[in-house]
């Protein structure tokens, strides 16, 4: 049985009957390396149920605290139904990708049953060029974007043959505890509350504006504050240069809907990479700005441009080597401006290098523990009515948000993979979306190509498609002056 930290609280806490918490890939195979040519939902069932015992937390379910006295708790799931969560079923021809990404964003945008363990998987049949998708779908109380990584490194292999596996950890077969057991462990827990307050004050504080606090009142004085007399009574407080930013508002920083919209294309990792050196800056600076150019674009077309940058999220790994392995969430939420109100690409990028550079910097100096520290300030018993409400505010007029949208670029490998023997073409990340920040970018690197997923409400973005060409169009304006001439 293992308890979830705060952070891992804070994603099942988000959950309305509008949004949801849950994160996914969808992945894209080619068949035709597997035995038969074919990937069916028995050769799916068969990989699941002899990799599950190498994953633990896909076979835990959410067991709560009686009247919310304490965090909840992962227990192993006596009645593991594997049939219930791996699915199957098939595009309408031509199944091309407008069809596909709008089964995908139907799937995602129904929450996962939380009396069973918070995942799912769906094989999807009769992709175009005849080609088979798989989509899973799990939650991120569950996983962060390395944690998740790791999953995937568990169900893929380096052969179409598979390989040989190894010894999984011995299965936790206490058993659920009983509603008594549980209300002892959150009576227990009750006196802990003051120490982990105490404990997270000197970290949490000084830091308070780079958190989803930052949009209550007073929220950047008192870090402010904090932070001077941290320094002053000699703590170890780093002064490092901080971005001012004030978030403009958008139209996809409303109350988002219940609908999704999920978008996805390709474009190549060596172009993004010829810009990179051309400038001397990185792969994730060239990232950056063209999803600004892409963003400035959309905001052109709909009249909708600040004269001041947007700011994105930036979702930033502090998992250590020794953390590898333990799943839930290990991360910190950056921030950094998007240069959309900058015209001229090549300034753009500049100015992105620059901004990213301070964040590094800040990142550097950050806790790492500061997400859960700052949620130790909510008694869990009002935990998840507080999220939802900070959240709340951001999306609400005249307020601003805590941030426009989220950009995440995790790095992948760049050799072929397989899954039960079909060759993966691609793997396109669907992330999350949440009032007050209703549009979502994510990369994923694989084999030569840069593969993006975004994730926007469709009632905000009905016309997210777009973007897609848009990103294209922004690395092109970016790329050296010969390579533009051989093109």
């Amino acid at each position: 049985m293992r308890q979830l930290t705060s952070l891992d609280t804070q994603f099942l806490a988000l959950e309305t009957s509008r949004q949801t918490g849950h994160v996914g890939g969808l992945a894209i195979l080619d068949p035709s390396t597997a035995p038969g040519g074919k990937v069916d939902l028995a050769d799916m069932s068969r990989l699941m149920e002899e990799r599950l015992p190498l994953l633990p937390p896909l076979r835990s379910r959410l067991v709560e605290v009686p009247f919310g006295l304490d965090y909840p708790y992962w227990v192993d799931d006596e009645d593991f139904d594997l049939d219930f969560h791996v699915r199957e079923l098939a595009l309408p021809a031509p199944g091309n990708r407008e069809q596909l990404a709008e089964q995908v964003a139907r799937i995602m945008g129904r929450p996962l049953d939380r009396a069973r363990p918070l995942w799912e998987m769906y094989l999807i049949h009769g992709v175009e060029r005849r080609l088979t998708a798989l989509l899973t779908k799990v939650h991120h109380a569950v996983i962060d974007g390395l944690s998740g990584a790791e999953i995937m490194s568990i169900l893929l292999d380096l052969e179409p043959e598979g390989r040989e596996l190894p010894e999984p950890a011995p299965r936790d077969t206490d058993g659920a505890p009983s509603d008594v057991e549980m209300l002892a462990r959150g009576l227990l827990g009750v006196p802990r509350y003051p120490l982990r307050i105490l404990r997270s004050l000197p970290s949490a504080l000084p830091n308070l504006d780079e958190t989803a606090f930052n949009t209550l009142p007073g929220a950047g004085l008192v870090s402010r504050a904090a932070g001077r007399l941290q320094r002053m009574a000699g703590g170890e407080g780093e002064v490092v240069e901080r971005l001012s930013l004030r978030p403009p508002r958008t139209s996809f920083n409303g109350r988002v809907s219940p609908h999704r919209r999920f978008v996805f294309g390709q474009l190549s990792l060596d172009e993004v990479k010829a810009v990179k050196s051309e400038h001397g800056y990185t792969v994730n600076d060239v990232v950056v700005a063209i999803c600004a150019g892409a963003v400035r674009r959309w905001l052109v077309e709909h009249g909708e441009l600040p004269p001041d940058p947007l700011v994105a999220q930036i979702p930033v790994s502090v998992r250590t080597e020794e953390e590898v392995g333990t799943y839930g969430n290990r991360i910190v939420l950056m921030h950094a401006p998007l240069f959309t109100n900058v015209e001229d690409p090549t300034e753009r990028l500049h100015r992105t290098h620059e901004a990213l550079r301070v964040m590094k910097e800040r990142h550097r100096a950050l806790p790492a523990d500061l997400l859960r520290d700052a949620n130790h300030f909510i008694p869990p018993a009002v935990f998840s009515r507080a999220a939802r409400a900070t959240f709340a505010l951001s999306s609400r007029a005249p307020g601003r948000p805590s941030w426009n949208l989220v950009i995440s670029n995790v790095p992948g490998p760049q050799f072929p993979l397989y899954c039960a023997g079909a060759r993966l073409e691609a793997n396109y990340p669907v992330s999350v979306i949440t009032d007050g920040m209703g549009l979502n970018i994510t990369v994923m690197s694989y084999r030569g190509h840069m593969d993006f997923g975004i994730v926007a409400d469709r009632d905000q973005m009905p016309d997210v498609w777009q973007l897609i060409d848009w990103l294209g169009e922004s690395l092109e304006e970016l790329k050296p002056a010969a390579a533009n001439d051989d093109g």
